[in-house]
């Protein structure tokens, strides 16, 4: 057994030509390898560990790394003189803080654009609640001071008297709590034979899997094709504008909840997710439901009545989902929540892919002045030594 410590250069010989390739993080004050994890330490006069570290994971770089595996198939390895024996630019100290300056401050604005979208879809989120009258109640200050008439508060407490005080005033509706099934006409679930591991080819019959609406947005890429041998059921179909409801998986993911915007043909519900059916003429919206069975009095209610022993696969059954309880605003006001929210999560996922591509344009950036552009005043490239 070998030591590391923060900074030091380490590697796996089997695994180094996919990518295994990094430096000891300062959270780990000191690590233990084996003789399969080469460990070097770097010259500070010729190297900034940052820019090393950015360089170990350019593309150039990952290419001349597979060249440098020998052994035979399944276990090639990389050698510690091979991997001294790559070549890689070496520009100076300066050069490298300017690249690594450059490329941090592209990171530190991208994580900002991030932070803009979460903070959109949280703040949309918020007034979804407040609307609703769901909202969480405020945080009570410290040290509050104020004066209450015995006969002005229901509950004579410190917290009774300094809610009534504070009120709420954000939260102007008292909308009627309405039960799911007496809005909805049924849940129906599929049907789960044996499938293959893969998903359905280009016209083939598939069945969803849980992971379709495991995160709130319908995934039609998480199914397993139908065998040939079986006989397609079109009455489970999946459609667009269905809404479907899992109703197994680990505890937090039981009850999740998706909308379909659109579909490929021929993929099939499995048996551990339910389909709404809605009456004629329903007061509510497909779109609304899915949004509201993520409340937090909905939830609630849902891991309240899981049912299973297992802690990987908990249940809850129809009747229970039926039993489920939230406010219903008139059908002009649950199309004007739903369009508000669609709004903020594009404009949210707009400035994700806005982050995304400065994330990207900056690598390119990094790469391109290290292995294409030339540099005045810059050493060729050349291996590098064992204090390197």
């Amino acid at each position: 057994m070998f030591a590391a410590y923060p900074g030091d250069l380490v590697f796996s010989k089997i695994d180094a030509r996919n990518g295994a390739v990094g430096l000891i993080p300062g959270t780990i004050a000191k690590a233990v390898v084996t003789s399969e994890y080469p460990v070097f330490t770097i010259n500070a006069d010729k190297l900034r560990p940052e820019y090393l570290n950015y360089l170990l994971r350019a593309e150039h770089f990952n290419a001349e790394l597979q060249h440098k595996a020998s052994g035979t198939s399944g276990r090639k390895r990389v050698t510690p003189d091979g991997f001294l024996s790559l070549e890689v630019p070496v520009p100076t100290l300066d050069e490298q803080d300017i690249l690594i300056d450059s490329y941090v401050a592209a990171l530190n604005r991208a994580v900002r654009i991030e932070q803009e979208a979460d903070a959109i879809e949280r703040a949309c989120w918020q007034a979804f609640e407040q609307t609703l009258g769901v909202a969480p109640p405020q945080p009570l200050p410290d040290r509050p001071v104020f004066v209450a008439r015995f006969k002005d508060v229901e509950r004579w407490s410190h917290e009774g008297i300094l809610r009534s005080s504070i009120g709420n005033p954000d939260q102007q509706h008292s909308w009627t709590f309405a039960r799911l099934g007496d809005l909805v006409a049924d849940l129906q679930n599929g049907w789960s034979p044996k499938c293959h591991s893969h998903p359905a080819h280009e016209g083939k019959w598939g069945v969803l899997k849980l992971g379709a609406v495991s995160f709130g947005t319908f995934n039609p890429a998480e199914n397993k094709e139908l065998p040939a041998s079986l006989k397609p059921r079109p009455e489970y179909e999946v459609k667009a504008e269905d809404v479907l409801i899992s109703r197994a998986n680990v505890a937090r993911y039981v009850g999740a909840c998706a909308y379909v915007e659109s579909t490929p043909p021929h993929l099939m519900l499995c048996d551990k997710i339910f389909r709404v059916r809605f009456q004629p003429d329903s007061q509510l919206l497909p779109r609304f439901l899915a949004e509201v069975m993520k409340l937090r009095s909905v939830r609630e209610h849902i891991e309240s009545r899981l049912t299973g022993t297992s802690p990987t696969m908990k249940n809850i059954s129809k009747p229970a989902l039926l039993d489920i309880r939230f406010p219903l605003p008139d059908v002009n006001t649950q199309q004007r929540l739903v369009n508000e929210i669609s709004a903020s999560r594009a404009s949210a996922c707009d400035k994700r892919t806005e982050a995304a591509t400065l994330r990207q344009s900056a690598w390119n950036a990094f790469e391109t002045a290290l292995f294409e552009e030339p540099r005045l005043g810059t050493p060729p490239h050349r291996p590098l030594n064992k204090h390197e």
